[in-house]
Formats: C-alpha cells, structure tokens, sequence
C-alpha cells in the first residue's frame, strides 16, 4: 500500500494544486504502481491557434508523476523532466498515465503517457525524482 490509503486521501493532499485543479486536472486512479490523471479540454486549455497548449499537456503530465511518485515516498520533487510532443490532442478529453520504471534509493524516474480519449499518443513525459529525505 502506498502513502495515500484511499483516491479520495491523495485528492486532498493534492487539492492545494492550484495551477492543475483550477485548469480542471484530477487524479483518477492510483495504486502502487500506476496513476491516471485526466482533464475535460476547454478554451483555457487552447493556444491561439485552437490547438492544447504544451503547458497544459505538462501540467497533467506533471500532475500524474507528483501523485505517483509521491504515493511511493513522500516527499519526493522532480529533478529533471523532458517531454516530447507527438501528435495534437482530438476530442475534448485528455489523460496522463505515470507507470514507475526505477524506485532507487534516492531517485525514482517515471514514465508518463499522455493520450486523448480516443488513445491517441500525445505526448511522452519522462521524470527523474529526488525523494527528500526526513
């Protein structure tokens, strides 16, 4: 078992995300192993072109690796992230799905997919964390 004993335990450690909450990111699920954040694409998600912003695609990133990494060993902060950006977002929703590929000693690295709700592959995330140690 994780750090949060339930979904709606990690959604209140999480609710003071100001910048992912109010732009309507959730964390849908997390165990031990896994954690899918979502979000409903709106116009504040939009660039001036009509397409999803990059920040709004690193933002849910970015929420899904805080949520998945934090569960494993709190606290623990993002040391480096890359991203690459693969395809533009169809449809009116998006998801970011953190799956933990090394749990050191001291670091962790996640990868997380990003992908809209027809599974189309949006965005690759990648997040070296450094767990603080108590």
């Amino acid at each position: 078992m994780g750090i949060y004993k339930s979904l709606e335990e990690a959604k209140e450690a999480f609710k003071n995300d100001h910048f992912a909450y109010e732009n309507g990111m959730q964390i849908d699920e997390l165990t031990d192993d896994v954690c899918v954040c979502s979000t409903v694409i709106t116009d504040r998600h939009k660039n001036a072109y009509g397409g999803v912003m990059g920040g709004a695609i690193f933002t849910l990133a970015d929420l899904a690796f805080a949520a998945a990494s934090n569960n494993r060993h709190y606290p623990t902060v993002a040391q480096q992230v890359s991203i690459n950006y693969l395809n533009s977002v169809k449809g009116s929703r998006m998801f970011a799905k953190a799956v933990c590929k090394k749990d050191g000693r001291t670091t962790c690295v996640y990868n997380v997919d990003i992908y809209d709700e027809d599974g189309r592959d949006i965005a690759q995330f990648i997040a070296e964390g450094y767990k603080i140690q108590r």
